[in-house]
């Protein structure tokens, strides 16, 4: 794929289907949604405004973190605080699809209509990529983005008409785009994060406890393993307790999986051999994380299994 000649293509059908109006996107930190925040400041300037919603769900010192990047590049970013809202519409949840949809509907419905609506902007800019249509329409599972391919009219349900500048690339393909357009190379080479976040981590009922202990996890597979040269690499916590032994007591605790995976687009991949020494240490510190006594290492290939849990 000629990269320029792309990014040069995707920019003029910016330019021209958004003419004089004014668009908005959702930046979450991933790379997907990153090279459309650049590509469409590239090609709209101020016709493009860009928010990070606060969903509750995100990595520790996420949102800080991507506006603080954004604006090193000299792309304004507005940090939306939605937490009460995400939390309220998954509590209760346990059933995968359903806390996707909730997911779906409080975003696209209840925060983004509002944001679109105050703005007045009549264009939605989505970092969908390929991988997240062909997934989704196979009914491998629902992923957050997709709204056409399902029969949801954005402009009817949502008042706005979606523009997906990367629909017809895979993970890779979106990489070289970054890298072409200029991208820092943390950018660029950052492991793929879920659109649910961490709420496609957390097996059963979302609530902020198990949030802040699938959150401490992450933290600490994310450092120990951003060396390892993997694809991808996350922590996801169960459902289920195991019995186990605390200061000479009894206790229930809960069970963090380590996955690690080497893939190229996420349509297949294989579990990462980590060295016994450092699968080790990653299950001595996440046994540190309060209410947690078991860490397990999936070594399931997608097929059968998906990347992520929920």
């Amino acid at each position: 794929m000629d990269c320029n000649k792309f990014i040069e293509e995707q920019s003029a059908e910016l330019k021209k289907t958004v003419g004089g109006g004014l668009a908005i996107n959702a930046l979450s930190g991933g790379v997907d949604s990153a090279v459309c925040t650049v590509l469409g400041h590239r090609a709209l300037g101020k016709q493009l405004k860009t928010v990070f919603v606060d969903n509750a769900i995100m990595r520790e010192g996420e949102p800080q973190r991507v506006v603080s990047a954004f604006a090193a590049m000299g792309i304004p970013v507005e940090l939306v605080d939605a937490r009460a809202d995400f939390l309220g519409a998954l509590k209760g949840l346990t059933d995968p699809e359903e806390k996707r949809k909730a997911i779906t509907s409080t975003f696209y419905q209840m925060v983004f209509g509002k944001l679109v609506r105050e703005s007045g902007a009549k264009f939605l800019v989505h970092g969908t990529i390929l991988t997240d249509i062909e997934e989704t329409v196979a009914g491998i599972k629902r992923q957050h983005n997709i709204l056409a391919q399902l029969g949801i009219d954005p402009q009817k349900e949502y008042g706005y008409q979606v523009l997906e500048p990367l629909k017809t690339l895979r993970k890779d393909g979106v990489r070289a785009v970054a890298k072409a357009l200029g991208m820092p190379d943390e950018m660029v080479h950052r492991i793929p994060f879920p659109g649910p976040a961490l709420a496609a981590r957390i097996v059963g009922e979302i609530t902020e406890e198990r949030l802040a202990t699938v959150r401490k996890a992450t933290a600490i597979v994310e450092e120990e393993l951003k060396d390892s040269g993997a694809f991808q690499y996350l922590a996801v916590l169960l459902n289920d307790y195991a019995t186990g032994i605390r200061n000479n007591q009894r206790e229930f605790g809960q069970i963090i999986v380590v996955r690690c995976i080497e893939s190229v687009d996420a349509r297949t991949a294989t579990a990462t051999e980590l060295p016994w020494k450092k699968l080790n240490r990653i299950c001595e510190r996440v046994v540190e994380i309060p209410g947690v006594n078991r860490c397990l290492y999936d070594l399931t290939p997608k097929p059968p299994a998906t990347v992520e849990y929920v």
